[in-house]
Parts: C-alpha cells; structure tokens; sequence
C-alpha cells in the first residue's frame, strides 16, 4: 500500500514545517500526503483492513457532521496552530453557510462529504442511498463553488455511523471516491467535559500512537478543547499529516 501511496518530500519537524506561518511556536503540518481511491478506495481501521502508512507518532485530523456554530472555533485554533485537517460535510448544512466553507477551503483544509440528511445509508435502498450522497456533494459544491455538482472537488467520503454495503463501496471506488473510517475515536458523540474529552482522546492516542483521528465539529466540547488537543499534540511532539486527493496535492504544501 505505501508504494501505491505518493508522500510529498517533507523534511524536519513540526516547527520548520510552520515556518511560513506567524506563530513560530505553532505545531504546524509536517507532510502531506496523497491518495486516490484506485489504491486506497478504503482507510481507517475501525472499519477497514486497511489504513494510511503514517509514521510512528503521525497524525490525520478529521471532523464529521459540520458546518455549525462551534465550527468557526476550530478553524481559529487550527489556524493559530498553523494545521490542515479534514472536513466531512453534511450537505443540507453546507449550503445554507458558503462562506464558512469557502473559509474552510482558503485556510487549505481538505472538505470532503458526509452525506445530504446524514441519514443511516445502509437502511437505504441502494438508489436512495446513492441519491443522498449525490445531493450532499452537491450541496458542498455549491457552498464550495457556487455550482452545484456530483462531481466532488475532493473525492473523499465518510457514510454517516459508518455503515456503508458492499455495494456502496464498490459504487464510490467505481467513482474515483476514497472512503475513510478511522483508526481512533474522539467519542465526542458522548456528552463530557472538554478537559474530560482532553484527557481521553491524548490517552487513547499515546496508546495507539498515529492514525486517523475522529472529531465532531458541532459538539460545543470539541470545540473548546481543540487548542489544548493541538498544544498537546506540539508539546508531546506528534506530526500533523494532511490527507489530499491526488490531483490537488500541488497546491497543498504545508504552513
């Protein structure tokens, strides 16, 4: 899988990578990395056989089920952090807050898709299950670019609980269409405390040491704890991977 996977050259620490950022103590994005869906249709372990080739103490940030109100504080301590994550929108949102993604978009996120409704598409017939991740894409897109298409900018999706068939997946590789679980759970989805939410997400990941990190942009805890996760992250010297499709890793060169 790592030679089907394309790595952009980076070299150094955390700190160097943020060199071209006002926040010389920022943790930065170490590297970046490229996939497409004919070598890696399918990554995070919590679903799959397989993940993403990440280096001990290497990680994906990700956040499903946005945009929503928290959504601008963690963009604010990802920028001051000077650190690219991954969004999974939700199409019916995303529409109705263009600026907040195309802000998304301008601070060199990757947006990926989570669905229209965010409805469970595995009790779908399969052509309704189809027709709301169309209408989601659709949905970012126009949020995105102001033209509606199902076509995705970033060909990247994440099916809502995680429930997807056989035959969805197959549907999405079919497309050019990466589909990502994760390899570690915030478990924001639970109501806590952000320092609570602190202590179990750095305890599950000094356990697991890299992988694809799971976040809920909407959840009020997230948000208030998304700076110290990111502080604790510089302090304890974790590297900070940006997940992009292929064709787009030109332009997505680490701050």
């Amino acid at each position: 899988m790592a030679a089907a996977i394309a790595t952009s050259a980076i070299a150094g620490s955390a700190a160097s990578a943020a060199a071209n950022c006002q926040n010389p103590d920022a943790l930065g994005t170490a590297r970046v990395l490229e996939v497409d869906a004919a070598s890696t249709p399918q990554v995070g372990t919590k679903s799959f056989a397989q993940t993403l080739p990440l280096a001990d103490k290497e990680v994906v940030l990700t956040f499903d089920d946005g945009p929503a109100a928290t959504t601008p504080k963690v963009l604010d301590a990802l920028r001051q952090q000077c650190t690219r994550a991954t969004f999974f929108l939700v199409g019916s949102t995303a529409v109705a807050q263009p600026k907040l993604i195309r802000r998304m978009a301008a601070d060199g996120h990757s947006i990926g898709h989570h669905s229209w409704s965010h409805s469970d598409l595995k009790k779908m017939s399969f052509a309704e299950a189809v027709a709301d991740i169309d209408r989601g894409i659709a949905g970012d897109e126009t949020a995105l670019n102001g033209k509606a298409s199902s076509t995705p900018t970033t060909p990247f999706f994440r099916f809502p609980y995680f429930d997807s068939t056989p035959e969805l997946l197959a549907h999405l590789q079919s497309r050019g269409i990466v589909v990502f679980g994760a390899d570690l759970w915030a478990s924001d989805w639970n109501p806590m405390t952000p320092q609570q939410q602190l202590k179990l997400v750095t305890e599950r990941l000094e356990k697991a040491r890299k992988g694809i990190i799971l976040f809920h942009d909407p959840r009020t805890q997230t948000a208030a704890m998304i700076a110290d996760f990111l502080r604790w992250l510089r302090d304890n010297d974790y590297r900070v991977v940006h997940v992009v499709a292929r064709s787009a890793a030109a332009s997505a060169q680490p701050r």
